[in-house]
């Protein structure tokens, strides 16, 4: 019932035609936990100052936690070159710790809610690398995202005389 709902957090950009998204996927590293993990984003209105990213994770069975998130995140792009974005991070997410019963925490649970804060950084290309440093302030850790988003190009509509429509002349 739950992945539905995931589904449909990461799917809702898509049903929208004048949104401008991205999609991406990331490597994940946790250094407290020494974990591996992978995930899976939608950057709604990326090249905007404030872009909202529903995002998705999991960190493998093999970890020491295996766990996977399912959140949203608000980038603000407080530089912004030709070349690339520097941004802070606010990331809430549920979090199913999937293998919580062997863990060595007092009080582990298998469901939480998370708050992360970070600081980010990508180029302004259509495929567009990016690497994050993230905190979460409930379980006290770190973890590094690195990966790639790719932009979607906004479709162009022409008027009769060939002239760009100014709401997709950006």
């Amino acid at each position: 019932m739950q992945l539905k709902y995931i589904l449909l957090l990461l799917l809702l950009p898509f049903l929208s035609k004048s949104q401008n998204i991205g999609i991406g996927a990331s490597a994940i590293y946790n250094f407290q936990n020494e974990s591996f993990g992978n995930g899976l984003r939608v950057s709604i209105m990326p090249n905007k100052t404030l872009s909202i990213v529903p995002q998705f994770s999991y960190f493998y069975g093999f970890n020491k936690v295996s766990e996977y998130y399912a959140g949203l995140a608000l980038e603000y792009k407080f530089i912004k070159t030709d070349q690339l974005f520097v941004y802070a991070i606010a990331h809430g997410a549920y979090n199913s710790w999937l293998n919580y019963k062997s863990s060595y925490m007092e009080g582990a649970q298998a469901n939480n809610w998370n708050l992360e804060g970070g600081i980010g950084i990508s180029t302004t290309t259509r495929l567009r690398p990016f690497i994050e440093y993230r905190y979460n302030l409930k379980f006290r850790e770190t973890h590094l995202d690195i990966g790639v988003l790719y932009i979607f190009k906004k479709k162009r509509s022409r008027a009769k005389h060939g002239k760009l429509c100014p709401a997709y002349d950006t």
